[in-house]
Order: C-alpha cells, then sequence, then structure tokens
C-alpha cells in the first residue's frame, strides 16, 4: 500500500515549528521564491530552437522592429505565460488535496482528477467535434468535478483514508487513461490532435488561450488562499474545526470545487501533466510545516517555476527536438515519487 505508512498532515498546532520557515525568515523565503520564478521566466523566453541573449530578449519584449519580436512575443511569451497559470493551478490543486485527505502522497494526477478532465475532453474531441480551448473548459471541468466526487465518495467519505484514497485514485485514474487510449485509437480522425494534447504540453499555446485561463486560474488562488484556515482547522479534526468556527462540510464541498476549477482549466489548455501537484507542496512543507497560510503562497511561486523549468529542459535535451513537458514531468517526478513511498517504509523500519 503505498501510502498506508506515510504521515498524516499533522495540524500545526502539534508541531510549534510548523509555522515558520527554517533558518530563514518568512520574507525572505518568499523574495528568493520570486527570483527563482523569474529566473525560470526569463530561461522560458531565450531558451529554444532558435537562442535568445537577454539583450535580445528585452529588445524583442520591448520594440516591435526588432528581429526577436516574432519569436519571443508569438511564441515564447504565451507559452511562457500558460507555463506560469499551469504550474500554479496544479501546484495548489496538489496542496489542497494534500490538505483535504490528509495524504502527503495524494496529486490531481495520480488521484485521477486530471484523467477526469482528459476523458471528457477527449470524448468532447472525438464524438461532438469540439477543436477551441473555450469548449475544452467546460467538459474539463465536468471531468474533473465527476472523477473528484466520485473518488471523495467511494474512497469513503468523511470517513476516506489515504489507504482508500489512493487505491480508488489508482483504479479511477487506470480505468479513465484505458478509455483515452481506447477513443484514439478508434478515432483515427482525430489520432493525431489527442495524441499532441494527452501527453501534456506547452508548445501550443496561444495568447488567446492564456487570457481564458487565467480567470479559472485566478479564482482557483483565491479560493485556495482562503481555506487555508479552515483547511488547517480541519487538520485538528472535525470536533476541533467546529470549535473554531469552521464548517468541515462547506470546506471539503468548497476544496472540492477548487481542485476541480483548477486541474480543469490546467488540463483543457495544456492536457494532463503530472507530479506537479505532488512534488512542490512535499518540498515546501518541509519548509514551512504544514501551515497553508504559508504553505499556499510559496506553492503558487515554486509551481509554476518548476513547471518551466520542466518545459526549457524538454526543449534542450533532444535537439533540434523537444520532448513535452508532460513527459519530462514524468521522468523527473517518477523517481521523487518513489523516494516519498519508501522513505517512510525506512523509517519505520
Amino acid at each position: 500500500m503505498l501510502s498506508t505508512k506515510s504521515p498524516p498532515l499533522t495540524p500545526p498546532a502539534e508541531r510549534p515549528s510548523a509555522g515558520r520557515v527554517r533558518g530563514a525568515p518568512w520574507a525572505a523565503g518568499l523574495i528568493a521564491a520570486v527570483l527563482l520564478l523569474l529566473a525560470t521566466v526569463v530561461l522560458s523566453l531565450a531558451v529554444g530552437a532558435k537562442p535568445l541573449s537577454i539583450a535580445q530578449v528585452w529588445d524583442g519584449l520591448l520594440h516591435t522592429d526588432s528581429a526577436a519580436y516574432t519569436v519571443v512575443h508569438d511564441m515564447r511569451v504565451p507559452r511562457t505565460l500558460l507555463g506560469l497559470l499551469a504550474g500554479t493551478a496544479l501546484g495548489l490543486a496538489g496542496a489542497v488535496m494534500q490538505a483535504l485527505t490528509r495524504n502527503p502522497l495524494a496529486d490531481p494526477g495520480l488521484l485521477g482528477i486530471n484523467a477526469g478532465a482528459s476523458a471528457a475532453v477527449v470524448s468532447a474531441i472525438s464524438f461532438l467535434g469540439v477543436t477551441s480551448f473555450t469548449g475544452f473548459v467546460w467538459f474539463a471541468f465536468a471531468g474533473a468535478g465527476a472523477v473528484a466526487v466520485l473518488l471523495y465518495a467511494v474512497g469513503g467519505g468523511r470517513g476516506a483514508t489515504p489507504a482508500r484514497l489512493a487505491l480508488a485514485g489508482s483504479a479511477l485514474n487506470a480505468a479513465l487513461f484505458s478509455y483515452v487510449n481506447a477513443v484514439q485509437l478508434l478515432d483515427t480522425a482525430s489520432l493525431d490532435r489527442m495524441r499532441f494534447w494527452t501527453v501534456g504540453s506547452l508548445a501550443s499555446a496561444q495568447g488567446y488561450t492564456v487570457v481564458r485561463v487565467a480567470p479559472f486560474v485566478l479564482v482557483g488562488l483565491v479560493t485556495a488562499l482562503l481555506l487555508a484556515r479552515p483547511l488547517n482547522a480541519m487538520a485538528m479534526g472535525e470536533e476541533a474545526a467546529r470549535a473554531l468556527g469552521a464548517s468541515p462540510g462547506r470546506a471539503r464541498v468548497a476544496a472540492i470545487v477548487t481542485v476541480t476549477l483548477l486541474c480543469g482549466a490546467a488540463t483543457a489548455a495544456c492536457g494532463p501533466i503530472i507530479f506537479v501537484g505532488l512534488m512542490v507542496p512535499h518540498f515546501v512543507r518541509a519548509l514551512t510545516g504544514p501551515d497553508l497560510r504559508r504553505l499556499i503562497p510559496y506553492c503558487a511561486l515554486l509551481s509554476p517555476a518548476l513547471m518551466l523549468a520542466a518545459d526549457v529542459l524538454g526543449r534542450v535535451v533532444v535537439r533540434p527536438s523537444e520532448l513535452q513537458v508532460g513527459i519530462v514531468m514524468v521522468v523527473a517526478g517518477g523517481p521523487v515519487f518513489l523516494y516519498f513511498v519508501r522513505r517512510p517504509r525506512k523509517a519505520a523500519a
């Protein structure tokens, strides 16, 4: 069982040191995260099939008559902005899911949320002929929401345990991706378009996609921040949460809606990408503790940094071709996931 030995997400009240970033003030840690994010943004704008210097990137951003203007504005700026939005969405969704399920190994991709969005979008492409983000996003929300509710119900509802959620998510994930593969094989006319989309990629980013996905991610960010306090209270138990003024039922519904909104928007825009929502919250929690009031802002900065770094790596490792960011995240995230799974067992041995 991959999570039966995993320690629960303990509430801040049980860990006096959880309210601060170890070894660095809160503000200094956030500044470092912002600088790291800015560095990955610059790399995303500069690295590609046609490498650009920082001066060329700056010139391409400011001057329409620059030789780099088309490359920077038409290709790399939308791609970078989409990476920022999708990375933020997936990282926040992972943080909220881990807090809601009290499972430090929870991830929207591993528990089937992204697979639900993918199955709905692939159905829309194959059976209804939908081809635009405007059409994708509503199907993605429906699929992600249905799987989130189903996962919570199958996993045991209020009595859900990390092990049951992991097993239910793995089963749903396998079933839904089997369905996606079957649809691809049966619909040869749409196979190429779906095959490129289902691996997870930022390469086809367009300005209108960024504009349309941004409001959903912004709303998800705001609701995730608002959920920090009630989810912190729920980590101490439902009775304690009620005594602190939180409503566990409303918090669960709001958390599921938030995860659906974030995962649906990200999946509709660039396809299913896994491990971002697992890796970043897990690493951040080692710095901030489980307090979501501190963890969520860090995730909002470091998750897009990881997404852009993976995208940049995919552009350079197989030049002149490139690997989609979804493939890079699988290669990078697989060993990390195995480490997270095995580490508690060693500690318990």
